[in-house]
């Protein structure tokens, strides 16, 4: 099984209006499957404590930051999210020349979690995933249920000032620096020639393989990938559109920009069928350290008939309930051997109401476009609402302790009346 799947994008100044970074990404999971969306405080560890991840233990850290995340209920790691400092990550399923491992180790979304939890720059970021990878590898199935789906990683990691894009295969890596206008991943390596760090072995295996004759120009993409695959075809074209669409925009890119990228479905990026987009995220971070970064989420399928709610690092935020898949404890049959023939219910109470409400926008072309028009002007205001913030920080940080909850509410609430 080989869809293409996922787009992360990241705009920087002179692209975007103000001196912000505006990132976003549409994770595209099987259409069953439940994303949540999830907040953990930052926290202090005991020397030698060990975290288990999706399917394997590794050491803790000292001291792990506050992070919001979006993930598929059933795991440990996330598809997409944020941490306190504002470093903010996403990962893609790539394949090429060498096979993705099947044997459980950490998976990518796995790494994006740590990397959010350990990291304050998008710099270190790269060190702590790369770390990871070195030690721990990548591998393991990356679906709920029997069907086997194993992928390598591609990462794209921003804070207030630069982005990294960090592509993977096996323990090699190679990683680009980016301190201005435009970036997207897709399904495919994109790094070319353009390498500011690498694993220290990636051009010696190359060559040991016969990928690469040690005297043509390096490129990562053209070395690591496979050439002419229909896959990559169709990845490397709705790559190219997304492209073409943060371009179309450059210069004044906000994050209403992304949202309609996100939301695009001529260009695949917004997906539908069996593969689709389960959960969406766009992050507005101001350069500005004094000001602070709002991260919208959708913790819903398909944008273009979701909300994008704000979410801002502050003191005591709790646990966003709404958004929350229910806890299946030891009872959980991901942990249990061999994998389980069905899903359990992981729908939270949000995915809950919004899959009513998706289906009359469906079905009931008046009423679902009034519900369509209400929930946009629910996000329009909440957008207004997050601008005084982005431009003129936070007084009173206890008036958004329950932002994001708070928001859901009143997206419930356009659903009742609706």
């Amino acid at each position: 099984m080989f869809p293409s799947s996922c787009d992360t994008f990241v705009a920087l100044p002179p692209s975007t209006v103000g001196q912000r970074i505006v990132f976003g990404k549409n994770s595209d999971r099987p259409c069953d499957e439940v994303q949540e969306v999830v907040y953990f405080p930052a926290a202090d560890h005991a020397a030698g404590e060990m975290v288990e991840c999706t399917y394997v233990k590794v050491e803790q850290a000292p001291h792990t930051y506050a992070v919001v995340l979006s993930r598929p209920a059933w795991l440990w790691g996330a598809e997409m999210g944020a941490n306190e400092h504002q470093v903010c990550i996403g990962n893609e399923a790539v394949w090429g020349r060498e096979d993705a491992s099947d044997e459980e180790a950490l998976l990518g979304m796995d790494l994006v979690r740590l990397g959010l939890e350990r990291a304050d720059t998008a710099q270190k970021a790269v060190d702590v995933i790369v770390e990871l990878l070195e030690k721990y590898g990548q591998g393991g199935n990356c679906m709920e249920d029997q069907s086997i789906f194993t992928y390598n990683n591609s990462f794209l990691i921003s804070d207030r000032t630069e982005a990294w894009v960090l592509e993977t295969s096996g323990k090699h890596w190679a990683a680009e620096r980016v301190e201005e206008g435009c970036r997207n991943i897709s399904n495919q390596y994109s790094i070319t020639t353009m390498i500011d760090r690498e694993h220290p072995k990636m051009r010696e295996y190359a060559k040991s393989q016969g990928w690469w004759d040690g005297k043509a120009q390096f490129n990562f993409a053209a070395v690591y990938s496979y050439m002419n695959t229909a896959r990559i075809d169709a990845s490397g074209s709705r790559y190219c559109e997304g492209r073409k669409l943060m371009e179309k925009s450059k210069g004044h890119i906000t994050a209403e920009t992304m949202m309609e990228i996100l939301r695009d479905k001529e260009s695949g990026i917004n997906m539908e069928g069996m593969f689709m987009t389960t959960g969406s995220m766009v992050s507005v971070v101001p350069r500005d350290p004094s000001l602070p970064g709002v991260h919208y989420f959708t913790g819903t399928p398909d944008p273009e008939r979701s909300v994008f709610k704000p979410f801002i690092f502050v003191k005591d935020i709790k646990q966003l309930k709404n958004t929350c898949s229910p806890c299946l404890g030891p009872d959980d049959p991901v942990k249990k051997k061999p994998r389980f023939q069905s899903k359990p219910d992981r729908k939270h109470p949000l995915f809950l109401k919004h899959e009513v409400v998706a289906a009359i926008i469906e079905t009931t072309k008046e009423r679902g476009s009034k519900i369509t028009q209400n929930m946009r002007q629910l996000e329009k205001e909440k957008m207004a609402d997050m601008e005084k913030y982005l431009t003129s920080g936070i007084a009173d940080s206890t008036l958004i302790v329950h932002l994001f909850s708070d928001t859901i509410e009143e997206e419930l609430n356009v659903y009742s009346k609706s």
